[in-house]
């Protein structure tokens, strides 16, 4: 027995030692936040010293290329596939929320024996089993939605102190958004040494997406500039400055040389390319380079990835999972196949066999269902295909201003054909609708918010949408959710959140103000007066009793039959106007 618990004993220990030598990766990216938006690539009024040293230090993938807007881009680097692969292609309506077959790089690290931890924006579904901490994120800090003051975020959230969701309960915290990311982060980190665990750190600021709030000693240095564009500057200037206080922090704690850093971006700039695009035409949204082209810097001294060279070569956020765990040593599951490589061999600078141009795709769907060659960008390390009409040689032509397509047909060609086998192998995934789970235990009640409503139109993706009473057939759309048993459903809808404490009927006072532009909670709430509600769920219909003046929610109770379907909810006002209920709280009793 004695044997037993000794070999039992030194296996352990082996364990550890080898887990202990395994990298610790650090990830920052940063919303909205352009190839032109930093000083090292020649920007001339932002200042940003930190991120430029990190520059000068790491490994720099010199045509990296993501989606031209948020969400979309975070699934694909979190899981290696296309982003329309993974039902991703939209920010709001139900597109937003990662489909649950899909793993991520959080569950693959876990799984590997890292600690893992997210930090700021998820944007990929805040219910289960879509939130981080459901896909394999052990310790989680994180606002609601796509930024803070957005629909699903705790109410009247605006950059600066308020609340976020700590493994998913609501803690108060003081301070500005992106300091109090980076903090939570160096504490995980903290224990983890402690711990002698190696991490996976994924820190990704909702900054410098607008609206436009920065601290006031970092924007001032841009006052010179608009209110928008002063408060954008000042908030990647606050990024810099943390950028260089987690280095820092990870020289003090003696992590540097075993840490890969990384530091991306999202899309192309939201708001820098008047000022500075390094060249290139568009910006975030856009198919055309300055809206997906974008930074990504790796920083490993122990895996000699320092020295400041350059990866000519085009790559892609597909490419991030499978690079990370072959540097790191963590196998990936079986079943998952990567539609990105591994960039190893050309991070350590050694040559590969040359074939034909690697063929990327990315597009801007932004629509309820995607659309063949909407927004779209076929891309070679020399040419990208644009909406598959424009052809434009990238080297000769960066600003993409020269539409070669009539004298490149065999280009054309080849790409085309590509972007039609790609088109007609993901098409048939998009019916797979992603649903919230009802009744679930790790979410009960489920909280439902309006930024999830499956329209044809817009909805009301943020809190002063809300406060306006944001209405219309286009906003009073529908959840698709997924009944996990039979049961009695309580559902409790509401036109203000539960944390509010509001009254149907009641008329909100312009919350404090924040420096840089309104914040959303600025707006006045209008008061409605409510007189009926209805419910839709599956083939059943419910109405209320009148709705008295001064009541907070009305409540249904339901039997439910295990299975997916639709929820719709609605007030009815007494002029007759419809407005969709932006909150509804499903609890299975």
């Amino acid at each position: 027995m004695r044997h037993l618990l000794l070999a039992a004993f030194v296996l352990a220990a082996a364990l550890n030692v080898t887990l202990a030598a395994k990298p610790n990766v650090v990830l920052v990216m940063t919303d909205d936040q352009g190839y032109g938006d930093l000083g090292c690539h020649g920007n001339p009024v932002l200042k940003t010293p930190n991120i430029d040293k990190l520059y000068g230090e790491s490994v720099r993938l010199k045509d990296y290329h993501v989606a031209p807007t948020c969400s979309p881009t975070r699934s694909a680097l979190l899981t290696g596939h296309w982003t329309n692969r993974t039902g991703v292609w939209h920010t709001i309506m139900g597109r937003s929320m990662l489909r649950e077959n899909e793993v991520t790089i959080g569950q693959i690290f876990k799984d590997g024996g890292y600690a893992t931890g997210m930090f700021g924006k998820w944007h990929l579904g805040d219910n289960y089993p879509f939130r981080p901490e459901d896909r394999g994120f052990t310790e989680v800090l994180r606002h609601g939605g796509g930024g803070v003051g957005q629909t699903p975020d705790f109410w009247d959230n605006a950059y600066f102190d308020g609340s976020y969701f700590h493994n998913s309960k609501p803690e108060a915290v003081k301070g500005f958004c992106t300091d109090v990311f980076f903090d939570y982060a160096k504490t995980f980190i903290k224990s983890q040494k402690k711990a002698g665990k190696p991490f996976f750190a994924y820190v990704a600021t909702n900054a410098p997406h607008g609206p436009m709030h920065s601290p006031e000693e970092f924007s001032k240095p841009y006052a010179d500039q608009n209110v928008n564009l002063a408060n954008f500057y000042g908030m990647i200037a606050n990024i810099d400055q943390n950028v260089g206080a987690m280095r820092k922090f990870l020289d003090e704690e003696g992590l540097t040389e075993n840490t890969i850093f990384i530091f991306t971006t999202d899309n192309g700039t939201s708001s820098g390319s008047g000022v500075f695009n390094a060249g290139m035409r568009g910006a975030k949204g856009s198919e055309y380079d300055g809206g997906h082209r974008v930074p990504f810097f790796i920083h490993w001294p122990k895996g000699d990835l320092t020295g400041g060279r350059d990866v000519e070569q085009i790559t892609s956020y597909v490419d991030v999972v499978p690079t990370l765990a072959e540097l790191c040593d963590v196998p990936t599951p079986k079943s998952v196949k990567f539609d990105g490589l591994s960039l190893v061999n050309p991070l350590r600078g050694i040559e590969e066999e040359t074939g034909p141009d690697r063929i990327l795709v990315t597009d801007s769907q932004r629509v309820k269902d995607p659309i063949k060659w909407r927004k779209s960008a076929v891309m070679t390390t020399q040419w990208r295909l644009n909406n598959g009409k424009e052809l434009y040689d990238i080297k000769a032509d960066p600003g993409q201003k020269k539409n070669v397509a009539a004298d490149h047909p065999a280009v054309a060609k080849r790409l085309t054909k590509f972007y039609d086998d790609w088109w007609t192998e993901l098409e048939p995934t998009f019916k797979q609708d992603a649903a919230i789970y009802l009744g679930h235990p790790a979410e009960n009640p489920a909280t439902l918010t309006c930024h999830d409503w499956i329209t044809t139109g817009s909805t009301p993706w943020n809190q002063a949408s809300v406060r306006a009473g944001m209405t219309g057939k286009a906003n009073t759309g529908f959840w698709n959710v997924n009944v996990v048993e039979d049961g009695t459903y309580e559902i409790e809808i509401r036109r203000w959140p539960k944390e509010s404490k509001k009254t149907l009927d009641a008329a909100l006072p312009p919350g404090a103000d924040v420096p840089g532009v309104s914040p959303y909670r600025a707006r006045p709430g209008k008061p409605l007066t409510i007189v009926k509600a209805e419910i839709e769920i599956g083939d059943q219909k419910a109405e209320s009793e009148p709705v008295k003046a001064g009541t907070h929610s009305v409540i249904f109770a339901l039997p439910l039959k295990a299975g997916r379907t639709r929820l719709s909810a609605r007030f009815v006002a007494d002029d007759g106007t419809v407005y969709g209920a932006y909150y509804a709280y499903v609890r299975k009793n």
